[in-house]
């Protein structure tokens, strides 16, 4: 049964790694629902999180077939339930309609979110939280004509208290220093 997953790559920052990365899940036919790319608490060392829907089986291969890529340090998957994450959404609403009706203004309220810029063209607002979240704001703004609107990728950190990247390269470099 497909469902969703998170998989998180560690390598060092590689011009061609990310096409090399995609071209695993192509092969798959496995499509990639969100990706976010940025360094991680180690120096030196990126973080790829990918969003996919698939099976457990083949998220694993995919995971595997990752590992096999000569940059990557590791690959780990992860079910949402393990993970802490969010995503950012930007709205751009004409400011006309702002002073129009209060609605956008409650709308913003309750949502959580909160407005960025207003010029006397448009209002951009941001919301942070799952995409099921953000969409359900951009269905309701879209009712007043949401001019732009933008989805970021899923960030996100695990629910483990053992950061296991860094447990695999003390492993990783104990085992190389016994080879010298």
């Amino acid at each position: 049964m497909k469902k969703e997953f998170i998989i998180t790559i560690y390598s060092e920052n590689h011009i061609g790694l990310l096409t090399r990365i995609t071209i695993v899940f192509t092969r798959r036919k496995i499509n990639i629902e969100s990706l976010t790319v940025s360094e991680s608490a180690i120096p030196g060392i990126f973080k790829f999180t990918i969003v996919v829907k698939s099976t457990e089986e083949q998220t694993i291969k995919v995971v595997s077939q990752i590992e096999k890529q000569v940059d990557v340090l590791k690959a780990f998957y992860h079910t949402n339930e393990e993970m802490i994450y969010q995503e950012i959404a930007l709205y751009k609403v004409s400011t006309e309609t702002l002073y129009d009706s209060d609605q956008i203004e409650k709308m913003v309220r309750n949502s959580g979110a909160r407005i960025l810029e207003i010029t006397r063209e448009y209002t951009v607002i941001e919301k942070t939280g799952h995409k099921e979240e953000t969409q359900q704001l951009f269905e309701q703004l879209n009712k007043y004509k949401v001019m732009q609107f933008i989805r970021s990728g899923r960030v996100a950190l695990t629910r483990d208290p053992i950061e296991r990247l860094s447990e695999f390269l003390k492993e990783r470099d104990a085992f190389l220093e016994q080879l010298d």
